[in-house]
């Protein structure tokens, strides 16, 4: 026979252990969302863009202005303009 007490702890050690469970998923879903800019681009506690430097293949964190260009930008340059086109096409490499 099967005793209820029993029953009862197990079950409600297992919704205690879903509710923990949901809640660091909620937690951790709420983080990451607030760690990417309204532009998609994953963002430090600053608030700079991280992003990977076509030019000089680098790990960057750069401003971006109202043109999304980034504060490195160099007018004219291929591997600068390609940045720009791709943080406005939202494939631009970040870290």
């Amino acid at each position: 026979m099967v005793d209820p007490d029993r029953v009862d702890r197990f079950l409600r050690s297992k919704v205690r252990d879903a509710g923990r469970t949901y809640e660091r998923a909620r937690y951790a879903y709420r983080d990451a969302r607030d760690s990417v800019g309204s532009d998609g681009l994953d963002r430090d506690e600053v608030g700079r863009a991280r992003i990977v430097c076509r030019r000089y293949a680098e790990r960057r964190t750069v401003e971006i202005d109202e043109y999304s260009r980034p504060s490195c930008y160099d007018p004219g340059h291929p591997d600068c303009e390609g940045c720009v086109e791709d943080i406005r096409t939202g494939s631009v490499e970040t870290w």
